[in-house]
């Protein structure tokens, strides 16, 4: 299948330098309505679930809306079409709002492309509440006019949203192909290591954070795993580093997440001190996608 047309729609969105301005204003709009920091946040990037939250939200709507269509197709009742087209509706708010909360973080291509696909949905779910209020009239095939026309532009909307994802790694742990390494790798002289606060140095083409916890040196991924922030560049404080970028915040002797907006923890390296030298290495075995990564 030649798949040159779609790639050539979506290197135009991702392109498209005119919708910057309109994307700073929905940008500043939604800024006022949800926090940057805090426990919405967190539930909203699925930081409690370790997998950003919107991917699974969006089932639900989408689920409904194409249920409805299938019995709309097929004259089936029109009552459970009418319900599921309403469910829908109401599933899509927090949908939206994930999928806002997320978007909110990209830029560049990333921003464009998320623009569209959320300019795809609002558009869908405008149509769905038109289609909503015409079944309750007793307007059926109205209303199945309406949810068709929805339902295809939720599947373009869809393909952006995979898109997103699998091509542009938005949602995906940036850390997820970094190679660290197998044997003890000299990283520092121990000295170097400062009291507070932290370095970065690299163990083969993968950047690390070094610091102290107690006295103990640490060592964790310093790519950030929500958005690839460089967390040497970040706050130090209480055994913890917060990203630079987006303040998500881990702790430095395992790596583990504290608070959003990053749903996964940063990877964390064995150390070992020896006549005054840093060594780390990793600390388990690399998932099956990882034996040919990045930094080898």
């Amino acid at each position: 299948m030649d798949l040159a047309p779609l790639e050539d729609v979506v290197t135009r969105i991702e392109k498209a330098e005119g919708l910057d301005r309109t994307a700073d204003l929905a940008a500043a709009a939604l800024r006022k309505v949800l926090p940057q920091q805090g426990p919405l946040t967190d539930l909203l990037s699925g930081t409690p679930i370790g997998h950003p939250a919107h991917p699974a939200l969006v089932l639900v709507p989408v689920g409904a809306w194409v249920s409805a269509t299938v019995l709309d197709l097929t004259g089936g009742d029109a009552r459970a079409a009418r319900r599921l087209v309403a469910v829908g509706n109401l599933s899509a708010l927090p949908a939206a709002l994930t999928g806002a909360n997320d978007w909110l973080t990209t830029k560049g291509a990333e921003r464009r492309v998320g623009l569209v696909h959320a300019g795809l949905n609002y558009t869908a779910l405008t149509l769905q509440l038109l289609s909503s209020r015409a079944r309750r009239r007793g307007h059926r095939v109205r209303g199945a006019t309406l949810s068709a026309a929805a339902t295809s532009l939720v599947a373009a909307s869809g393909w952006l949203g995979g898109h997103l994802a699998y091509a542009l790694g938005v949602g995906v742990d940036t850390t997820v192909f970094e190679q660290f390494p197998v044997d003890w790798t000299d990283l520092a002289a121990e000295d170097e290591v400062p009291l507070t606060g932290g370095i970065m140095r690299e163990a083969g083409a993968v950047p690390v954070l070094l610091s102290r916890v107690d006295g103990s040196i640490t060592a964790i991924a310093d790519r950030c795993t929500h958005r690839g922030g460089p967390l040497h560049e970040g706050r130090i404080a209480d055994g913890c580093v917060t990203c630079p970028l987006h303040g998500s915040t881990f702790r430095l002797a395992d790596g583990s997440l504290v608070s959003g907006p990053a749903s996964r923890p940063q990877p964390a390296l064995e150390v070992r001190v020896t006549d005054g030298r840093v060594a780390v290495r990793r600390a388990e075995e690399p998932r099956t996608l990882r034996t040919n990564p990045v930094g080898v």
